[in-house]
């Protein structure tokens, strides 16, 4: 945890910034690096809230995390923007010749419409930053960055990853120290994409499963797992690394 808070302060004063904004999902990633960045720059910390199409709880919870750590919240409801969005885009994508037009339900256009809200979240976050002077902490973890579970230039455009070196399971030892709210500890974890939305019916297995691969290697899950963990990892390759350029 020092670690950890030392190094949070060492990249504030290398980019000049004066503390660092988190956007408060309700969920123990971003509790636990609120709690880091709030003793790494002690009343340099505002925590966003941004409910856009998210279940109410999140926020509550949210509001649980703010009151046990007393963080400054800013409340910013996004769901009027991102109607607006979908709808003008929508419409533009209806004048699209009639072979390119994309299906109007389906998984790809669920996908699409979910990672509305982490990009405008993204955008919200960093108007935040700008005003006040702060770095943007990222809440990803080792076990969602290395197989590209977040949305890429939504909650994987930030400035500083503080636990993105810390499995799952080692993120909830953290937030016991810090003092997390154990009603945080517990909570089934969702990326709050959709309604009933959950990390592990998404990922299609379970954290653990993905934290025996991460630290036994291929031998530690079943053949078909790791054959699936291989592909995702190197299919999302691109959103770890800056966009590619030709070589010439």
């Amino acid at each position: 945890m020092n670690e950890i808070v030392s190094w949070l302060r060492q990249r504030a004063t290398a980019a000049t910034a004066r503390g660092f904004v988190v956007g408060l999902s309700g969920g123990i990633d971003s509790a636990v690096v609120a709690r880091l960045c709030q003793l790494a720059t002690p009343g340099q910390v505002a925590g966003v809230i941004m409910p856009c199409r998210s279940d109410p709880q999140d926020e509550a919870d949210a509001g649980l995390v703010a009151d046990a750590f007393s963080i400054p919240v800013i409340r910013v409801d996004l769901e009027p923007a991102s109607e607006a969005l979908l709808t003008d885009v929508r419409a533009a994508l209806d004048a699209l010749p009639r072979e390119q037009r994309p299906a109007a339900d389906g998984e790809a256009g669920r996908v699409a419409r979910g990672n509305v809200g982490p990009r405008l979240r993204m955008a919200t976050l960093y108007y935040v930053s700008n005003s006040l002077g702060y770095l943007v902490a990222g809440t990803g973890n080792r076990s969602e960055l290395t197989i590209g579970y977040f949305t890429k230039y939504g909650d994987g455009g930030v400035d500083v990853l503080p636990i993105g070196h810390l499995l799952k399971s080692q993120v909830r030892t953290l937030a016991k120290e810090l003092g997390v709210p154990q009603a945080i500890i517990e909570k089934v974890p969702s990326a709050g994409l959709w309604l009933g939305q959950t990390d592990e019916a998404e990922m299609g297995f379970s954290y653990a499963d993905l934290e025996r691969y991460l630290t036994d290697g291929p031998e530690g899950v079943s053949p078909a797992l790791a054959l699936r963990l291989e592909r995702t990892i190197r299919a999302t390759e691109h959103k770890r690394s800056l966009p590619p350029t030709p070589d010439l």
